[in-house]
């Protein structure tokens, strides 16, 4: 399911909490009512290729060592 139309400022708000290391994708579906794939296919939309694979490795790898992250 695709992201809900979102005002630009919405859409930068999630793509700044999302980059964040100390905010959970549980957060931003509070905040926001998106799940964790529509997060993701926001940020696949707005960012750069290169940039999404990165933020994607950061998070597996991050979440490899945490317990409870994104």
């Amino acid at each position: 399911m695709p992201p809900p139309d979102l005002s630009p400022a919405e859409t930068s708000a999630i793509i700044e909490m999302a980059l964040s290391d100390h905010i959970a994708f549980a957060d931003i579906e509070a905040q926001f009512g998106l799940s964790d794939k529509q997060v993701k296919t926001l940020m696949r939309d707005n960012l750069k290729p290169s940039s999404y694979r990165t933020w994607r490795k950061r998070v597996r790898d991050f979440g490899d060592r945490r317990e409870h992250y994104k």
